[in-house]
């Protein structure tokens, strides 16, 4: 393929080595509090932490102060989208209309991260299978690079913000961005569908994830290939260690220790607990809604139940999303009982979940109510509940240029 580029609880074993109309309406009046004292006087340097959110179905990107909760604007990063569709060569138009298919319609936003100067949005572009850079203050286009396969999924900027990580999903393997000039600076070898894309805290390692081939029926789950935790220093992008799992790995999160991981898997209505060191597992079950227990698995959205998992701060809380039963559930990972659930209108979609930078919130996006439902940890309460763009999926925090702000378009999304 060629490349464009321009400037209840069960416990089990794993082998390491083996193994909506009425939401809209409620949503017009939602209610945002006041920020709580803690998060008063965080910006420094001209920097206002806020929540960046993709707009999958809209092609935008909505950032919301991270403490206020309000919509501070957005930023349209789709504009090219039919000229490059009609620069796509004939095996990338029918690749192009496969994943479309596949996905149920456009999604033109699948992953988004500010800079560490918050003056550059990098974003992975997903059925157009890119990778692109925006200058927030004018919102051009600074660089685009084409990846390998037909899609470009979750991404993970490194903590220096020198390096953006991007899973080419079709084509096995996650790619690695110079985020100055969008060059290709190497690969490394994935399982199958690469998905989740993480670098542990001190920068040293990546992780990615992989979830198989979703098309595929349940029935057919031998088949959707290799369920594969990878684990790749991020110097050399060699792999370090790989673990294979019996089910494809979803919204996952890693303790720093990079022993304990918490994660959500195909089909599984709750989430599991792996000792990376021991192979041990610890598979939590999470009631189902009226609704989601209506749900064949075949139906589940792209082979998910439960798609959104975050760790609290002080590591003493799950933020567990149920897509199909249209909950929040807040999980103490001491006994992992749960604390207090959030309940969104039936048909939400509830499809990420992400900490505050102090970690005291959630932040979890409502993908067919085209909002943003945010949690306190502590209280297991919904705060506020804020409109974006069409069909949102994943929230990343981060930090933009308080200079920016008055260039942001005033729409929601």
């Amino acid at each position: 393929m060629s490349r464009k580029h321009v400037p209840g609880k069960a416990v089990r074993h794993l082998s390491r080595s083996v193994s909506v109309a009425t939401a809209a309406t409620a949503l017009a009046g939602a209610l945002v509090l006041p920020a709580s004292p803690a998060a008063a006087g965080s910006a420094d340097a001209g920097l206002l932490d806020v929540l960046v959110v993709g707009n999958s179905q809209a092609g935008t990107v909505s950032f919301l102060d991270a403490h206020t909760f309000r919509n501070l604007g957005s930023l349209n990063v789709t504009a090219d989208a039919q000229q490059r569709i009609s620069g796509m060569d004939p095996i990338q138009w029918i690749g192009f209309q496969t994943v479309t298919s596949i996905e149920g319609g456009n999604r033109w936003v699948d992953d988004a991260t500010l800079s560490p100067d918050g003056r550059r949005l990098y974003v992975s572009r997903g059925n157009l299978d890119d990778v692109a850079a925006f200058d927030i203050a004018t919102g051009a286009q600074l660089w685009r690079t084409r990846l390998d396969g037909f899609k470009a999924d979750h991404a993970a900027l490194s903590p220096d913000g020198r390096r953006y990580v991007v899973s080419a999903t079709t084509a096995q393997k996650a790619e690695v961005l110079d985020t100055a000039t969008g060059d290709a600076v190497g690969s490394f070898p994935t399982g199958t569908y690469p998905h989740q894309n993480d670098y542990s805290p001190d920068g040293k390692y990546i992780y990615n994830s992989s979830i198989g081939i979703t098309s595929f029926p349940q029935a057919m789950e031998w088949a959707k290939g290799s369920f594969q935790l990878t684990k790749v220093d991020a110097a050399t992008l060699q792999v370090v260690q790989t673990w294979k799992f019996p089910h494809g790995i979803r919204p996952n999160t890693i303790e720093a220790d990079g022993r304990t991981m918490y994660t959500d898997l195909s089909y599984l209505n709750g989430f599991a607990r792996y000792d990376l060191s021991t192979g041990s597992v610890v598979t939590v079950q999470m009631p189902y809604s009226q609704a989601g227990a209506a749900l064949s698995p075949d139906s589940y959205p792209q082979n998910s139940a439960h798609h959104g998992l975050a760790l609290s701060g002080d590591g003493a809380s799950l933020c567990d999303v149920g897509t199909i039963d249209d909950y929040t559930a807040i999980v103490s990972t001491a006994d992992l009982g749960t604390r207090g659930t959030v309940d969104y209108p039936t048909g939400s979609l509830p499809y990420w979940g992400t900490s505050s930078a102090d970690g005291t919130l959630c932040f979890v996006s409502l993908s067919k109510a085209d909002a943003v439902s945010v949690i306190d940890y502590r209280t297991a309460k919904e705060l506020a509940r804020v409109p974006v763009g069409a069909f949102p999926q994943r929230e990343r925090t981060g930090r933009i240029a308080t200079d920016l702000l008055g260039g942001l378009s005033p729409s929601a999304g």
